[in-house]
């Protein structure tokens, strides 16, 4: 067997033997609160893949990514308020003179609609966004503005339409599904068993995306996308396509998100959240895939010890932890692993996107013959 076939078993090996001990073991270790928060923290992982995708690989930095969270956690809260009696509304509704249901609300009455929802609604809408501006050849800083601005217009739709998702509260207090309590501890780890493999299969799906043609492209786009236009290939294309795949993922964790918090609300579309996403890469180590699992878990967590800690000052503590990653280590945790040659985290051997000339050996002999 070839060594990178080696190393892709190896590295299968070591997701699956991961989801084992978070699935088994860690139930057993943990608390139901501890539990409930670690599902919490791995749904927010899927989105940090997300994130990764399109930063790490192409080059794509989204300061909005709050926006497909939010639209993911909002179509399965929606269906989840719509468990109840027949004729009877969700409960905010009649706070707010609501005697009918809205027809945008009427689908979410069908399971399999409202987990289609969950995917396609977030790709959906990015896909038309990504398409619309990289049709314009719109990227860098301007793509980012362009994303932080749509944050704030779906955020402050979303807290204004207090008739229709309950405004700054959004939609709370979900009761039951398939007929089983959504607060008893055995359907949240239902939840969090599901958040579990979720994560590992769009790990696998990253990696897979990542590993072939198709990522040595994303890379090249990242690094030099004239050279690609130059040869033959239409980056809008792919941009599309990989903010599509990302804007979906994202929804899904903002679903799974959801399930195991027990609420949404339009804070999840705050540009606050969306920049948090970025962090959680950035520390973690931006295009590693693993990286942006490794800086959410260590972020999240080291936010909950020091807010129960250091209820007044914790905030100087995590600007601090930010703070010695951008400047002692640039490339996150994971690439200064990587630096120190550790087979687990050492990195695939990739072709050069764009040679030096100074080492171009045929360059090189050209200058030569030119000279003499």
């Amino acid at each position: 067997m070839k060594k990178g076939g080696r190393l892709i078993l190896i590295e299968v090996g070591v997701v699956m033997v991961i989801a084992l001990i978070l699935i088994l073991i860690m139930p057993v270790v943990l608390s139901e609160f501890r539990l409930n928060l670690l599902g919490r923290f791995l749904s927010l992982a899927i989105v940090a893949l997300a994130i990764d995708l399109i930063w790490g690989y192409t080059g794509l930095l989204s300061l909005g990514h709050g926006i497909f969270f939010g639209l993911g956690g909002y179509a399965i809260a929606m269906y989840l308020k719509l468990q109840v009696p027949v004729g009877e509304l969700p409960d905010f509704m009649g706070l707010y003179g609501i005697t009918e249901l809205p027809w945008f609300w009427r689908p979410f009455y069908s399971f399999p609609i409202a987990i289609a929802a969950v995917v396609i609604l977030p790709g959906l809408l990015a896909g038309l966004l990504g398409y619309l501006v990289f049709r314009n050849r719109i990227k860098g800083v301007y793509f980012s503005i362009l994303t932080q601005a749509a944050t704030i217009v779906f955020f402050n739709f979303f807290n204004g339409q207090q008739q229709f998702f309950n405004g700054t509260n959004g939609l709370i207090d979900f009761t039951t599904l398939f007929g089983a309590t959504v607060s008893d501890p055995k359907t949240k780890f239902v939840f969090y068993t599901l958040t579990v493999l979720f994560l590992a299969a769009t790990y696998g799906v990253c990696r897979w995306l990542t590993s072939g043609r198709f990522g040595r492209l994303l890379i090249a786009i990242r690094d030099d996308e004239n050279r690609v236009r130059f040869s033959g290939y239409d980056p809008t294309d792919f941009k599309t396509l990989v903010f599509t795949i990302s804007g979906a993922i994202a929804g899904v964790a903002g679903a799974f998100y959801t399930l195991q918090s027990g609420s949404v609300s339009p804070r999840a579309m705050d540009i606050a959240f969306s920049i948090e996403m970025v962090i959680w890469v950035a520390v973690g180590g931006r295009a590693t895939l693993i990286g942006g699992i490794v800086g959410t878990l260590l972020v999240n967590y080291a936010r909950a010890f020091l807010s129960e800690q250091f209820p007044e000052i914790w905030l100087f503590f995590q600007g601090a932890l930010f703070l010695i990653v951008v400047t002692v280590l640039p490339d996150g945790l994971v690439g200064w692993l990587r630096s120190q040659n550790i087979p687990l985290f050492k990195r695939p051997q990739q072709i050069s996107t764009y040679p030096s000339l100074e080492e171009d050996t045929e360059v090189q002999h050209e200058r030569q013959n030119l000279g003499n």
